[in-house]
């Protein structure tokens, strides 16, 4: 169910949602824009003029939810559809391309300025008097921090996109990837007087965990000076950190959105205190509750002003803090494999992301909770699109030894055969497995897994991959142990799987690749891999 609902996300933000009026004299097409479902009527007219102008996450979040699903389901007509997008709408317009603030992120493309489009008729029924209807000197400004984020993320994506699925994407992985490394660059660089270009950039931002993710890929495919420029600014972030007392600052005077990037790099520099208290935030505002809404739901109250449909301040369920906050959750976690609290309440948070979709794959900003109201708002996209960006950077199956229930899989079927554990992902990407008793994170960034398996003598670990079916020719494995004390794993040799015997020693040994493993897949069987514990 969850890959189904993450597929039907997928094809609803390239159908109903996909924005497609080339005569729109803002620019928006082609594009997945925000959508009224309700009126089952995209939102192109709304007098907060980032909801309807691809900006902020009110407005972005459609084209970034799509992005982050091609990430981990990549489908390639969709993928077609995104280039469409990058191209045409996010580069170029979205985006400055040339001139003194090129690679600078708008506010908006949309606006309310009536001068500038004479053919262009504004809803009469809105109220476009409010500070919320920037003309168009307002929405060329591109000094909100908050929206870099997602263009990174996009361009990210389809790095990721590019580099593991050979011939699907319209552009080289390395101008993904560069994309995202200069957008980068621009939200944290200084003008000649020594001001910054971006304001925000100092504070922990929304899907901010995007450019840990661009400093590793930086990293593995060996670009050192871009690398070692962004670690360098965010080196600086950090520091800054470390001497606030509560470091998760925002744009807004109390919130539960900066916890996620502080604690990602306060761990990454080594200030484990404040990694510290920005996890001990997220768990005083984001409980373990049995109930659908609340289990891993972050405190959130405001945001149907900025994002809803129904506008007033009101506590959101799965609002976007519930899949942002998950991240540091799962990923101490995984550092610490004996607190199950931290798995429980990281999961919910992962899964309540889904919950906002649909069955015919729409996703709603958040859930109004006030008793008499009690529903999905009625605008998708806009604000969920952070959400999802915490879902799939977390979505995996977790197999754990619980003392009060014994083996259990969160994610996935758990069957025992002998000293076998054996469990069978069924989570939305089926990409990542970690093994708790053995501290093991495998994760996948082409290829699926079938089921993956702990031997509890031996501590050896069988990755069963799925066959390639329409997918790539090779899946591309990372294995990291992740908690301390823990012994490291390496490949001991794949085997093809055919009518449920082995071929035992698939011809060529297993490569490394940018720090991935090249594993070939089969057309006609799975292909199996055999994972031992090193001394």
């Amino acid at each position: 169910p969850a890959a189904t609902a993450v597929a039907d996300l997928g094809h609803f933000l390239t159908t109903k949602s996909w924005f497609t009026d080339k005569s729109d004299p803002f620019g928006r097409a082609p594009s997945a824009i925000t959508y009224d479902n309700e009126t089952g009527k995209q939102v192109v007219q709304d007098s907060r003029v980032w909801i309807a102008g691809l900006g902020d996450e009110g407005g972005s979040g459609a084209w970034l939810a799509l992005g982050m699903k091609e990430f981990g389901q990549p489908n390639p007509l969709e993928v077609a559809q995104y280039d469409d997008f990058i191209d045409n709408v996010l580069w170029g317009n979205l985006q400055f391309q040339d001139g003194p603030n090129k690679y600078g992120v708008r506010k908006a493309v949309f606006f309310y300025d009536p001068p500038l489009v004479p053919g262009f008729v504004y809803d009469p029924n809105r109220n476009w008097t409010s500070w919320t209807s920037w003309n168009k000197q307002a929405t060329n400004d591109v000094g909100r921090g908050y929206n870099y984020p997602h263009v990174v993320s996009a361009y990210w994506a389809m790095y990721r996109v590019a580099r593991n699925n050979p011939g699907v994407a319209r552009h080289p992985w390395s101008w993904y990837l560069d994309q995202a490394y200069a957008t980068t660059e621009f939200l944290t660089s200084q003008t000649e007087r020594g001001r910054d270009r971006v304001g925000y950039w100092r504070l922990g931002l929304m899907d901010g965990d995007v450019f840990v993710n661009l400093l590793d890929d930086l990293r593995r495919e060996g670009w050192k000076e871009k690398a070692d420029l962004i670690q360098a600014r965010m080196q600086l972030r950090a520091d800054r950190w470390k001497t606030e007392a509560y470091p998760f600052g925002s744009e807004m005077a109390w919130d539960s959105t900066g916890q996620e990037e502080v604690y990602a790099w306060c761990k990454r520099f080594g200030y484990e205190d404040k990694a510290q208290v920005s996890l001990n935030s997220i768990l005083a505002y984001m409980p373990t509750i049995p109930h659908w809404g609340y289990n891993g739901n972050a405190r959130r109250y405001w945001d149907f002003i900025y994002g809803g449909k129904l506008s007033r301040i009101e506590r959101q369920i799965h609002h976007y803090g519930s899949g942002l906050n998950a991240i540091p959750l799962l990923t101490e976690y995984r550092e610490h494999p004996d607190d199950l609290y931290l798995l429980r309440v990281g999961y919910g948070g992962t899964m309540g992301a889904l919950s906002n979709i649909h069955e015919d794959g729409f996703a709603s900003v958040a859930f109004h909770s006030f008793p008499n109201t009690l529903k999905w708002d009625g605008y998708g996209g806009g604000d969920y699109g952070p959400n999802f960006f915490g879902h799939a950077q977390n979505t995996a199956t977790y197999l754990v030894e619980t003392k009060d229930f014994g083996w259990q899989a969160f994610g996935g079927d758990v069957s025992r055969t002998g000293s076998w554990i054996k469990v069978e992902p069924k989570d939305s990407f089926r990409k990542r497995v970690y093994i708790a008793p053995a501290g093991a994170y495998l994760t996948l960034d082409a290829g699926m897994f079938e089921s993956v398996a702990y031997d509890v003598k031996t501590k050896a670990i069988r990755a069963t991959l799925a066959t390639k079916g329409s997918g790539p020719t090779n899946a591309r494995l990372r294995i990291e142990t992740t908690a301390k004390g823990m012994a490291a794993y390496a490949p001991f040799g794949p085997r093809k799987l055919v009518n449920t015997s082995f071929t035992v020693g698939l011809e060529g040994a297993l490569t490394l690749d940018a720090g991935a493993y090249t594993v070939p897949l089969s057309d006609s069987g799975y292909t199996q891999i055999e994972l031992m514990p090193q001394k």
